[in-house]
């Protein structure tokens, strides 16, 4: 009798480069409460905490009015930026090894990491822009708050509440993974490096502007370009923090 020997057969088929990057999307929403669940548990919180307190002001006859002016610089409606920041570490620190564990290039998986930013940005803008005009059209969910109709939102109508959220999500986002990656290539050090750094360039330009009495020109500035210019440059940022991240990562090592 005659052994013969078959050789496993192996895929010689190449996948698309988009093929790659919707991988890491996926393997991104293995966990969806990350990016899906405990931002939204966190606003209903807060928007939970609003309703009572509306409640019970009205329940006892208080100024309804002067309520909803308070509330409109309560923050409330950012309670989950500030979450975004350690879902950007989380999309990094968490995924990274795995990802190269099983082919994945450097460069498709922050492309993956970044498609998945954009699309957990551009669906949270679009609900909290609805938000904003059905809590204009319910007058403050029929109790006069102001939850998410605050700070800028609901003043120059949907479109700009979906722009302003969306570059907003974005730069924390990349914020929160350029940070990881620097701290997969230079560890610690490198870490406290570009913090330290990042503080005393702000440090730098608050002590210019205060010495040259430049401040009121620098508002002007900020008030000259509008809303929708001021989150064009914090869209720029985010830009910055992506490209930045991309080119760190290149040469990061898993843990």
């Amino acid at each position: 009798m005659t052994a013969v020997a078959t050789a496993p057969a192996v895929r010689t088929e190449t996948r698309s480069r988009a093929h790659e990057i919707w991988r890491i999307v996926r393997l991104h929403t293995v966990n969806p409460s990350i990016f899906f669940g405990v931002p939204w548990l966190i606003l209903g919180a807060a928007w939970a905490v609003m309703m009572i307190i509306g409640l019970i002001i009205t329940g006892a006859g208080g100024p309804r009015d002067e309520m909803n002016e308070g509330m409109r610089y309560s923050w409330a409606v950012l309670s989950p930026q500030w979450y975004l920041v350690v879902v950007g570490v989380q999309a990094i620190g968490l995924t990274f090894s795995f990802a190269l564990g099983f082919g994945a290039t450097r460069r498709d998986f922050w492309l993956g990491t970044s498609l998945m930013f954009g699309l957990v940005s551009l669906m949270n803008a679009v609900a909290i822009a609805t938000l904003v005009q059905i809590e204009k059209a319910t007058d403050g969910w029929g109790v006069g708050i102001a939850m998410f109709d605050s700070l800028w939102y609901g003043q120059e109508g949907w479109l700009v509440d979906f722009y302003t959220t969306l570059a907003l999500q974005l730069l924390v986002l990349f914020i929160g993974a350029s940070i990881t990656t620097v701290y997969l290539r230079w560890r610690m050090r490198g870490t406290m490096s570009v913090l330290f750094g990042s503080i005393a360039l702000i440090l730098a330009f608050v002590a210019v502007a205060t010495f040259t009495e430049s401040w009121a020109a620098v508002i002007a500035w900020f008030g000259g370009i509008g809303l929708v210019g001021v989150f064009t440059v914090v869209l720029g940022l985010a830009a910055v923090c992506a490209v930045g991240g991309y080119l760190v990562i290149r040469r990061a090592t898993p843990r």
